[in-house]
Formats: C-alpha cells, structure tokens, sequence
C-alpha cells in the first residue's frame, strides 16, 4: 500500500503520522497521488510553520518505509 502524506505538527491526529517521519505528535492528511500537484500549490501560497513536508508511504510485508518527497 503507498500513500502520500503532507504533514503538519501538532497534538491532535487526523491520520496517523509515521513515527519514521521523524516529526513528533503530527498530523496528516492523505493525498493522492494526482492530486499531489495541487496540494503543493495549495500550501507553497501560504505560511504554515507547522508545515514539515511531504512523504511517501510504503507499507509491506517488510515494514513501513517513509521517504520526504518535498
């Protein structure tokens, strides 16, 4: 299973974070693929310091691995 997440710090959970993100308490959203562009967009318009990045998410048979992807 892959995803994409954008990643903000914070207390409070909406999905998950990864502890391999390596951010603390955090909140995702999940994103899609296609619309990975957009929400680049979406967030490079705005200051949000709680803004860490976004990362690829594999899960497998073999662990989670978490990759930054911007």
């Amino acid at each position: 299973m892959d995803m994409i997440l954008a990643v903000f710090r914070s207390r409070a959970s909406a999905v998950s974070t990864p502890k391999e993100a390596n951010v603390g308490c955090g909140i995702s959203a999940r994103i899609g693929e296609f619309d990975l562009p957009r929400a680049r967009r979406a967030l490079a318009g705005g200051q949000y310091g709680a803004f860490v990045g976004f990362f690829r998410v594999r899960a497998g048979y073999g662990g989670v691995s978490v990759r930054r992807i911007g």
